[in-house]
């Protein structure tokens, strides 16, 4: 069997603890608060953890550059639901404009990630 590459164990590193922190958000949003954005942090790091798992285990073939998504996706994670809790829970933000930068770079893995398999298809054409 061979070693994951350092991206791909990072990646499911964060799959973890998001799929974790999403569930515990999920919980708290429903017995704890009656604030909607503990449900909408939550169901962000829920989202994305099976994501970057699946990009982690992806065949380096098809997502060679997994890192390029991988990091905005957790980035984005972190500042988007990371605001949305500091707020619960402190009142304040992380800083001005956090959850809309987090979003921005979600969305930009997002698109990252489908500009790279696009390319590994076309690549493979050649």
């Amino acid at each position: 069997m061979t070693r994951p590459d350092p991206a791909s164990t990072i990646l499911i590193v964060f799959a973890g603890l998001f799929g974790a922190g999403g569930v515990a958000g999920a919980a708290y949003a429903a017995h704890a608060t009656a604030a909607p954005q503990a449900a909408i942090a939550a169901a962000i790091a829920l989202v994305h953890a099976p994501a970057l798992l699946a990009l982690a285990l992806a065949p380096a073939h098809v997502i060679a550059l997994r890192a390029i998504p991988g990091a905005m996706m957790v980035s984005g994670v972190l500042l988007f639901s990371g605001d949305l809790a500091t707020r619960i829970a402190t009142g304040g933000r992380l800083f001005a404009n956090a959850a809309p930068s987090g979003g921005m770079l979600l969305m930009a893995g997002w698109l990252a990630l489908a500009i790279l398999a696009l390319a590994a298809l076309l690549r493979g054409r050649r």
